[in-house]
């Protein structure tokens, strides 16, 4: 990066020349506006020893409320959860209707299944003894089947915190992973509703994008994507500003 020297010679940058911290916020206003302007290079002195930033009486609760009502998320010293999104129940729509459909399938064979054979079929088909059980088992099986693509599918969430997004991922019974961006490097926030059906129910997809390795998240059947985003928005430009994000702020 290419600075000017100042009137002392030394190197000039508009990040120090930004607070240095904020009453009551647990952040540093300088690597805020270094991030909103050069994600890659950092002006800020280093303290070597460790200094404790004084967090507020309310974000102190929010914080303590955040990690009461979700311990499994590692949270900083003075985060807390803004935004708690889940999946639109439409996606549940077919792992459902499939797995009813199954079960009504097979429930059907065992009802119509003949009971007695009297000769008369070209076929001898099993008795009703020797295909009840198998059926019975496929049954289970559906069922078990459909309750895990609808525990997969519950699984998945996203959180907006004051200091960064977090996507939980659940792509299987035994497959799962978390993305955790911050703020900070969030390029673009937008959202995508395709369709009809999307417009009507009210539903899309709310897409991130990051500086640098130009990273894609995506965090789809979400409900009311504008309202959301719209949220993200402006904690994104209120954290690389320097401000405190709001949590009430729509």
């Amino acid at each position: 990066m290419n600075n000017q020297p100042n009137e002392n010679n030394g190197p000039s940058s508009h990040v120090t020349n930004a607070e240095q911290s904020i009453p009551g916020e647990n952040f540093d206003p300088q690597i805020r506006a270094q991030l909103a302007n050069e994600p890659k290079v950092v002006h800020a002195t280093r303290n070597p020893d460790a200094v404790s930033m004084e967090v507020s009486p309310e974000n102190a609760k929010r914080h303590d409320e955040s990690v009461k009502k979700y311990p499994h998320l590692n949270l900083s010293e003075g985060e807390f959860v803004i935004i708690d999104l889940k999946r639109h129940p439409i996606g549940l729509l077919l792992p459902v209707l499939m797995t009813g459909l199954l079960l009504i399938a097979l429930i059907a064979v065992l009802i119509f299944y003949p009971s007695d054979q009297d000769g008369s079929l070209p076929l001898t088909l099993p008795s009703y003894d020797v295909i009840m059980i198998p059926v019975l088992l496929l049954m289970l099986l559906v069922g078990i089947g459909g309750s895990v693509a609808i525990w997969v599918y519950l699984q998945n969430q996203f959180y907006l915190t004051n200091e960064s997004v977090i996507q939980e991922i659940q792509s299987g019974l035994f497959t799962r992973h978390e993305q955790t961006v911050s703020l900070g490097s969030i390029e673009d926030a937008s959202y995508k509703q395709s369709g009809i059906i999307q417009t009507m129910l009210d539903y899309g997809t709310i897409r991130l994008s990051t500086e640098g390795e130009e990273t894609t998240y995506r965090f789809s059947y979400v409900a009311n994507p504008r309202g959301h985003v719209a949220r993200l928005n402006n904690a994104i430009e209120a954290f690389k500003n320097g401000r405190p994000v709001d949590p009430y702020e729509n």
